[in-house]
């Protein structure tokens, strides 16, 4: 297996796991339902290309498309096929599993003008902004809906226990035989989550509901289904595959990998709550703009540098390779290079000019974004070696700057203070306890007694090395930020902290400690 496939393979498998961990609720109907799904996916019969799945959607009366509720290019995808199927002449009608039935009248009232766009979204539980989760992906096809003056119904109902899922493909099934029974025969795209499409769920609902009297054609439309992917990948025909056909004659589109389906969701998970993800431009576009604007005020300039930094995302299956080639690295770094990138923690590797984007978070990547400013400000000495107590301040630091940076990208971003942190130690458990513990005990000695500080640095474990120095330099640099603003630091201290090469970094942070618990 290439090295590549392989990483990328050990990284869904771990995203797998910790999104089992939070999600609840998984019954045995459930497990049975999803190993329904996964039989159908395991393999497939033909790669054929996106003009043979149109042609096939315009034969159809009825298509089911698979949604990653998480994943906006999964309703992106969406209003592609739809969209190709009005060219068609034929009446679309929108089935979407995104809103419940009992919303049908305050959708209408909306595609007809009559209902604003925030209020329905806040009736349907999204916010009045898009963020991470599925609320970006509704505003677009409702939007769509509305330009086109297409109709939509809602299908989806509220279900629970072991009936749920028959319970809700049943709801779904009454709702789209209805408009499928239509005298001019529509065309009904059905939006609705990838287990349910499997022909033996939803769509033989459907069928058993529109009975022998109205006999209608449907065709089913996954998308990046995971046994397929996984398929192809081995077989070396990613590339190449834009869809493919399955024995059962249903269809599967590849345009996005396992792991970045699973990325989405674990960014609306652990988004903070000023956050917001990179959805209008390419993650390489938004990291140059904003490297662009935080060297502007840290006085140094990035433009040339930015024609070789390369910004890396987990769409990007040969990460590790990438950076390999575009550094020297031991074998004993490439490990841990390995474990930082299976961590989903974003980073920048001054030795590769290469920023590494775990999350789609525009948060993390205006962090990167301002490394990489620093990089550029000191060349090497960002990578300097040091000793262990010496490198955790370095860190420490250049935490400071990353959040700083972030800060003026994002100036309502926020980090746990040491209130919330003495919150964590009495409340957490393992490792976040541990962290808390050394925070905590770090911040009081250096006011109370900043010589006997570097007694208190947890350097001999890797974990609490580095989630402590983040912790702390995180609290450094939202200080250095409240500070900036309120005019208390002034644009050449920024820029002396941007440049300096930290020879002496336990002096530099205690210093900027000091400093800035004065103010």
């Amino acid at each position: 297996m290439r090295a590549s496939l392989a990483l990328h393979l050990a990284l869904f498998r771990r995203q797998r796991a910790q999104i089992a961990r939070v999600v609840e609720g998984r019954t045995e109907a459930f497990r049975a339902y999803e190993a329904r799904y996964r039989r159908r996916t395991s393999t497939y019969q033909r790669v054929v290309p996106l003009t043979h799945v149109h042609q096939r959607i315009a034969a159809s009366d009825l298509v089911y498309v698979g949604d990653y509720h998480t994943l906006p290019l999964a309703q992106q995808t969406y209003l592609d096929l739809a969209e190709r199927a009005l060219a068609s002449g034929r009446r679309v009608v929108l089935a979407l599993e995104c809103v419940e039935g009992r919303h049908q009248a305050a959708l209408d009232a909306y595609l007809a003008g009559r209902l604003p766009e925030r209020t329905l979204m806040s009736r349907l539980g999204h916010g009045p902004t898009p963020g991470f989760g599925p609320g970006a992906g509704i505003r677009a096809v409702l939007a769509f809906a509305k330009r086109l003056k297409l109709q939509v119904v809602a299908i989806d109902r509220r279900a629970q226990g072991e009936r749920s899922l028959a319970l809700r493909d049943a709801f779904a099934a009454e709702r789209i035989a209805r408009v499928a029974r239509a005298e001019d025969v529509p065309l009904v795209m059905v939006l609705v989550g990838q287990f349910h499409a499997a022909p033996c769920h939803l769509p033989a609902q459907v069928e058993r509901a529109l009975g022998d009297a109205h006999p209608r054609r449907g065709l089913v439309v996954y998308q990046n289904a995971e046994g397929l992917w996984w398929r192809l990948a081995r077989e070396g025909r990613l590339g190449s595959a834009e869809a493919v056909e399955l024995a059962d004659g249903a269809l599967c589109l590849m345009n996005a990998s396992p792991v970045l389906c699973q990325q989405s969701f674990l960014d609306y998970l652990e988004a903070e709550g000023d956050d917001a993800p990179l959805l209008d431009r390419s993650a390489a576009e938004r990291f140059r703009d904003m490297a662009e604007l935080i060297g502007g005020l840290a006085g140094v300039p990035v433009g040339r540098e930015l024609d070789s930094v390369e910004v890396t995302t987990a769409a990007d299956g040969d990460v590790l390779a990438r950076i390999r080639r575009r550094g020297r690295f031991t074998q004993a770094e490439l490990s841990q290079l390995r474990k930082h990138i299976l961590s989903r923690e974003s980073g920048y590797i001054p030795r590769a000019r290469t920023a590494w984007l775990a999350s789609l978070s525009l948060n993390h990547a205006a962090e990167e974004a301002a490394h990489f400013v620093r990089h550029c400000a000191v060349g090497d000495a960002m990578d300097a070696p040091r000793g262990a107590s010496e490198a955790f301040y370095a860190r420490c630091l250049e935490e400071a700057l990353g959040f700083f940076g972030s800060k003026l990208i994002n100036p309502r971003r926020t980090c746990p203070n040491v209130t919330e942190w003495a919150k964590r130690f009495g409340e957490a458990r393992g490792l976040e306890r541990q962290i808390a513990a050394f925070v905590l005990a770090h911040k009081a000695t250096e006011s109370e007694a900043p010589d006997e500080a570097v007694k208190l640095l947890p350097l001999r474990r890797d974990r609490l090395f580095h989630g402590v120095s983040h912790a702390l330099g995180y609290l450094l640099g939202d200080s250095l930020y409240r500070a900036f603003d309120a005019g208390q630091v002034d644009t050449a201290d920024i820029r002396a902290l941007f440049r300096d090469p930290l020879v002496d970094p336990r002096g530099a942070y205690l210093a900027w400690a000091a400093r800035l618990r004065g103010l």
